[in-house]
């Protein structure tokens, strides 16, 4: 039974730095919306490939920070690479559901190349900052999770058959299909939503 899409937690923008980073992923969210229109599978491909860099520059940058300081990171480091792993997951999943054009092999490598380098220094100019641009890319990833379930509810979008590798990777029935894959993946999203906005208090 169809499930109602969850209500859209937004995190209020209190001060400039959020304000910058909340217009930021807007800004990037517009040429997405133009690029990919409806085509969800593959703007989950390409974004995902974004998407699981954060985790791993933080995580990276957390470990280093707790190497210099001789002191314990609270938990952060395993939270950030475990957020990546899930990420590249959702890159793994896709990959089956919807397959890239050479175009869009191509984008994935500038994408990423120019993101990394980004969220590097922004990482070391202000985490802070950092973790809420990625707060908002969530934001963004469910809002965008909920309208292609909406599109697979509706019919507009084919309800096919569950990869394996999700399946195995969610503990998904034998039986399940794209539906569950968009739940799973959309609560995925919903946790690191919270955890880097959470992330972004505690460092203010």
């Amino acid at each position: 039974m169809p499930v109602t899409p969850q209500p859209q937690r937004h995190y209020a923008p209190k001060d400039f730095r959020d304000r910058i980073a909340y217009a930021f992923v807007k800004f990037l969210r517009f040429f997405a919306d133009i690029f990919f229109a409806r085509r969800y599978g593959h703007r989950a491909v390409v974004l995902e490939t974004v998407a699981a860099v954060p985790g791993m520059v933080g995580g990276a940058l957390q470990h280093l920070r707790a190497l210099r300081r001789m002191e314990g990171d609270n938990g952060w480091i395993h939270t950030l690479l475990e957020e990546a792993e899930n990420e590249r997951m959702h890159l793994m999943t896709f990959i089956h559901i919807a397959q890239p054009s050479k175009f869009e092999r191509l984008l994935i490598l500038f994408a990423q190349g120019v993101f990394y380098n980004f969220f590097f220094l922004l990482y070391l100019i202000s985490p802070k900052t950092a973790h809420r641009v990625v707060g908002y890319f969530e934001e963004e990833a469910i809002y965008s999770y909920t309208e292609y379930l909406a599109g697979v509810d509706n019919g507009t979008y084919s309800n096919i058959s569950a990869p394996k590798i999700a399946i195995d990777y969610w503990k998904l029935p034998p039986d399940a299909r794209l539906r569950e894959i968009l739940v799973a993946i959309r609560a995925d999203e919903t946790h690191h939503r919270d955890v880097n906005h959470q992330f972004a208090d505690e460092l203010a």
